[in-house]
């Protein structure tokens, strides 16, 4: 945990809070941070004590409020590329992992922020929560994945008019939108993170991570969802958790599900 300088990682039964600590810079993504982003990952990928995890960012004004500018700002047409990809590669391992990972919204999402967020399998949203890709603001398109992501949620027409006026939407419009689960005051913002992944674990881990690598199949040009999920389908009925799961269910008890 001592490791990082730009996140404070936190194991409470099974979830891995990863806050983004830059409160004085709106936690915002420089290349260190993103590196600490993808160390945490790997941790939750690697450890068998984590179960799911939660983003966060640290204080009350923003998530992650977009990219750092002044790194932003020494780029050129030689390494802009490198990194690009250097940061949807951490933000496709979020969405790849197998295990679930919220964002908890907790200010402005902003370019990078709401690029994060998207990575992430669900969101729950503060009320004062604000997300949008402003970087035309800047002469730029979002890099971190957000042209693709912002899309598949909201569809193209919305995910091009924001990304074309920089325009900020609320929380509660992206909940109608279909860009956030849910929007809690922000109070109730952890906890209900904490209740969705607690129930979640409360499931076979080994279908819990099939349903996420199917729903990703959707947006996959190179696979056919409909063979990975009848694949997935049969891996499970191979499962010691599905023999438990049916067995509990027909003697009227609840499942312990071992993730085998």
């Amino acid at each position: 945990m001592s490791l990082y300088e730009n996140l404070l990682l936190n194991l409470e039964n099974g979830i891995l809070i990863i806050t983004i600590n830059r409160a004085d810079k709106l936690n915002a993504l420089n290349i260190d941070t993103i590196k600490e982003i993808k160390a945490a990952i790997q941790q939750v990928y690697d450890d068998p004590a984590v179960k799911g995890a939660i983003f966060i960012g640290a204080g009350e004004k923003a998530f992650v409020a977009g990219a750092d500018i002044s790194e932003i700002a020494e780029l050129s047409d030689v390494n802009a590329r490198g990194f690009a990809e250097r940061g949807q590669e951490v933000f496709s391992m979020i969405e790849r992992c197998t295990k679930p990972v919220i964002a908890a919204v907790n200010g402005f999402a902003l370019g990078g922020g709401c690029e994060l967020a998207m990575a992430c399998h669900m969101r729950v949203a503060s009320e004062s929560a604000r997300f949008g890709q402003p970087e035309v603001n800047l002469g730029l398109i979002p890099g971190y994945g957000g042209t693709q992501r912002l899309t598949q949620l909201i569809g193209k027409g919305k995910a091009m008019e924001l990304m074309m006026t920089a325009d900020m939407i609320g929380a509660a419009e992206a909940k109608a939108l279909g860009l956030v689960n849910h929007v809690v005051p922000a109070v109730e913002l952890m906890p209900k993170c904490m209740e969705i992944l607690s129930k979640i674990l409360t499931k076979a881990p080994l279908a819990i991570g099939l349903v996420i690598d199917c729903v990703n199949a959707v947006y996959d040009k190179d696979e056919d969802g409909y063979q990975t999920e009848a694949n997935s389908f049969a891996r499970c009925c191979s499962s010691e958790d599905f023999v438990e799961g049916t067995n509990a269910f027909l003697e009227k008890r609840k499942a312990v599900f071992k993730g085998a």
